[in-house]
């Protein structure tokens, strides 16, 4: 073993440039994940830590004990508290100070005219609370608000408004308030949390935007007295609370919201952050096994006279598996300080670009550390096992021969076995999204079908180069021909090399092709159900925004270019005990506004007692126009509604629909997220917008769009999503090209004395470089275009079993010019891929060259 270990080293240090692509190519792989891990404990920390230094004065919370929770989303609905428990909570044994909390929705106008925040994380406004240490809102500068229309806000959201002390600006509750600023305050030692922005006002006018009456609060915040811990203080407060309200610690409350924090954003982020690491771990283990089988079979001789002097066939497996150790160390040690750097770097770069990551020191965790290592290790060792047992293999007689250039082509058992794959691949699919549709049959279907893309790579790589690189003898004549010959002399070798490229272009396409599904299925949705000319809406994704005033609509109908002005309020409710959300609207405007399909019954007689439902829920909880559902609401009341319509369409219209005056006795902070205007007859598009946003720059001036332009901002999101993917593959991309230069570079090194004679009988220098960029090409284009199918496929799979999963009907796209775009960079990638090989190969001397054995 110790002859292995030397000999494994001398030969490493004798082609160290063998290895720079298997090393470049862990070390990214391993940097990344690591990365991923590091700044996932980070963030947490410094959540956990904001959270605590903010709730830290606060010893127990008094709030109702239930939640209504409805589908898609995570933070159920509370009940608020009736603010008069102040006064017995303040009694109660233990309690220093106890202060209502009034929470609700508040969007800052910036300096500029536009809103601030309201993409993503709340907005929040609620009643300054003098009690220092109950607020979770620190003073920073100026004062607390006194008098009605004074308010504090949050030093980042100031900061992104351009707003300062003495500025007044308008508070969107959603009714627009004007309000003037007096004081700046941080949370938890920061400007915001994260990117919330928090507008903290008076009391009394925190009673009147934000509850539906006086006398509510979300929670009730209790104070110790010295000597009384948290525990002991809500043992003492529990006595004395009414049925349905409870007290838990304030550390409690600390954790819960770091869990909520940790559970949905960070969880979600750092998953799919892993995912991506996973792809690129993927397409570095192409990588690192083709640049380990080239090795191997350039070593044929080398290894056989091994073998005729007296080595084991365990001793060669050995010396290869020792220089794959080595590579693996060594790289996956250089990826753990370039994880710790990417960490640094993106803690820095993301409050820059308006992400939310709280200062703090780094934190790294013993797993942050050995699980990258451990992969980096396992994936290099894994993916040189092969080679170094077909190393081990080689036979004493292989001493006579000249050095091995692999020359391995397709098998028929490779084609039968890939063919089955494919086969069994295309059944469990079609099982998975047409006759019994399940998520879990089309996953397993799509990873059968990578495996069979894999197996059958050498096999269609001959017919497939041949068919790329027929314009080439024409284009570039001889140095063409010689090219698409060369990448045909090892199907094996060719058909691994595109691999890593392959599934680099495939996961990009599958994203592509299914953002492009979902802007289509939206466009859909809203051609389909809204007939609407005009949309007022607030932002169509995220927890941000106030939404808008319920007296937007009545306002914009009295408009007289307007036929139709209806508002889609959202409220929420138990139905045979599942949380359900409401939509609260005019129904009769609802029906001449939006396509609601075949409508059993009559949407004009809902009344205060009437509901109408979809058919999809009316058929899961077995009801019928006539029948009778209770609803039960956060306020603990519980209501008999007659079903009075049962409709075809929900999409924008929600799934259960009820009149405003059934649900105001019920009602919290009401908004709309919706207006729909129809114009009269002969109003022109121009003056009836011009109309609407006449209308709404009274009420906080929200964004007026046509149609087709709200179809598109509500896809908005995707296009962020996109680009998120796109910077995340590009590492995977990267790590394949690194792939396809080393192996270039290895036949470069293979063909030395071919290159040479090349030279000899009249080969330029530009010609050869051009010989050996278009080989690389012609590679990147054959994992290219293999890329894209099965990108295609697996998107058109991702979205037919979404479709089945859902009650929504998605609409399938192929976006032909995204789709050019990507084959386009594959291949240019190629051409760079092939850069420094060729170079290489152009500045052999030719003598030298000739003379290589």
């Amino acid at each position: 073993m110790n002859a292995s270990v030397r000999i494994s080293v001398s030969s490493l240090r004798a082609h160290k440039r063998r290895f720079a692509g298997t090393f470049l190519a862990v070390l990214l792989g391993v940097a990344f994940l690591a990365g991923t891990l590091v700044m996932g404990d980070t963030l947490r920390a410094s959540f956990d830590t904001m959270f605590g230094n903010a709730t830290s004065g606060t010893d127990a919370v008094v709030r109702s004990a239930g939640t209504i929770t409805t589908p898609g989303e995570s933070q159920g609905v509370r009940q608020p508290v009736d603010t008069d428990l102040v006064t017995a909570v303040e009694k109660a044994p233990g309690v220093a100070a106890a202060e209502p909390d009034i929470q609700g929705a508040g969007q800052l106008v910036g300096a500029n005219g536009k809103p601030i925040g309201g993409q993503g994380p709340p907005t929040l406004a609620g009643n300054w609370i003098d009690d220092p240490k109950l607020n979770s809102y620190q003073l920073a500068e100026g004062r607390a608000p006194s008098k009605s229309g004074e308010v504090v806000v949050n030093r980042g959201a100031a900061e992104k408004g351009d707003l300062k002390i003495g500025d007044t600006t308008t508070l969107r509750t959603p009714d627009p308030v004007k309000v003037t600023i007096v004081g700046l305050a941080t949370f938890g030692g920061e400007d915001g949390m994260a990117q919330v922005t928090y507008t903290g006002m008076t009391r009394s006018d925190a009673e009147k935007y934000l509850t539906a009456k006086p006398g509510e609060a979300a929670s009730i915040l209790v104070r110790a007295g010295p000597g009384t811990g948290q525990q002991e203080l809500v043992d003492a407060l529990t006595p004395i609370l009414p049925k349905g309200v409870e007290a838990i610690t304030g550390q409690e409350l600390a954790e819960e919201n770091t869990d909520m924090i940790s559970g949905q954003f960070l969880s979600l982020f750092t998953t799919f952050l892993l995912v991506f690491s996973g792809v690129a771990l993927l397409v570095a283990t192409f990588s690192i096994h083709n640049t380990f089988a080239i090795v191997v079979a350039q070593r044929t001789r080398e290894n056989a006279l091994l073998r005729a002097l007296g080595a084991s066939r365990r001793q060669v497996t050995a010396s290869t598996l020792v220089e794959a150790s080595v590579v693996a160390v060594v790289a996956s040690a250089a990826g753990l300080a370039g994880g710790i750097g990417i960490a640094a770097g993106l803690q820095a770069l993301f409050p820059a670009i308006g992400f939310p990551f709280p200062e703090g020191d780094l934190v790294i965790s013993g797993l942050s550390m050995i699980l990258p290592l451990a992969v980096g290790i396992v994936v290099c060792l894994g993916s040189a096992l092969l080679p170094a047992v077909r190393a081990g293999r080689t036979a004493p007689l292989a001493a006579l021969r000249e050095t091995a250039v692999d020359q391995s082509g397709a098998s028929r058992t490779r084609a039968v076995v890939g063919s089955a794959l494919a086969a069994l691949a295309v059944a469990v699919t079609l099982t998975g999204v047409t006759v019994s549709p399940s998520l879990w049959l089309a996953g397993s279907g799509a990873i059968l079908a990578l495996a069979a893309f894999v197996v059958l790579g050498p096999v269609a790589s001959t017919t497939a180069v041949r068919v790329l690189g027929s314009p080439l003898d024409k284009l570039r004549g001889v140095t063409g021909g010689l090219a698409r010959r060369n990448a045909l002399r090892s199907p094996k070798r060719t058909a691994a090399t595109a691999s890593a490229l392959m599934i680099g272009v495939a996961v990009v396409s599958l994203f592509t092709v299914f953002g492009a599904s979902l802007k289509a299925t939206m466009d859909q949705t809203v051609s389909r159900s809204f007939a609407g000319d005009v949309a007022v809406s607030t932002p169509s994704f995220g927890a941000g925004g106030s939404g808008l005033s319920p007296r937007l609509a009545p306002a914009i109908a009295e408009r007289p270019e307007v036929d139709t002005a209806v508002g889609l309020g959202r409220g929420v409710a138990e139905v045979d005990g599942e949380g359900r959300a409401l939509t609260v609207t005019d129904p009769v405007a609802l029906e001449r506004t939006f396509d609601l399909g075949n409508i059993k019954g009559s949407m004009r007689d809902l009344g205060e007692d009437g509901i109408a439902i979809t058919g999809s829920e009316a058929d899961k909880l077995g009801l019928k126009t006539g029948d009778t559902a209770q609803l039960a609401f956060t306020d603990g009341k519980k209501q008999t509604f007659t079903v009075r319509a049962v409709y075809g369409r929900s999409e924008l219209a929600g799934d259960y629909v009820i009149t405003r005056d059934a649900w105001a006795p019920h009602r919290t902070q009401d908004s709309d997220t919706l207006v729909a205007v129809t114009f009269k007859d002969g109003v022109s598009a121009a003056d009836g917008k011009a109309a609407v946003e006449k209308v709404a720059t009274a009420y906080g001036n929200p964004e007026v769009q046509t149609r087709d332009e709200y179809a598109q901002s509500s896809a908005g999101g995707i296009d962020m999503m996109l680009t998120l993917v796109y910077a995340l593959l590009a590492l995977a991309v990267l790590i394949a090209l690194l792939g396809i230069a080393n192996t270039l570079t290895l036949a470069v090194h293979e063909r030395t004395r071919e290159l040479g004679l090349l030279r000899a009988v009249g080969q330029t220098r530009a010609q050869l470089r051009a010989m050996v960029r278009w080989e690389s090409v012609l590679v990147a284009a054959f994992g290219t275009v293999g890329g894209l199918a099965l990108g295609g496929f697996l998107g058109w799979v991702l979205v037919k079993a979404s479709d089945g999963a859902s009650d929504s009907a998605f609409a399938f796209a192929m976006p032909p010019f995204q789709l050019t775009v990507v084959a386009l960079v594959g291949v240019a990638a190629g051409a760079l891929a092939g850069l420094r090989p060729a170079r290489r190969a152009a500045r052999l001397d030719v003598l030298r060259a000739i003379a290589t054995e």
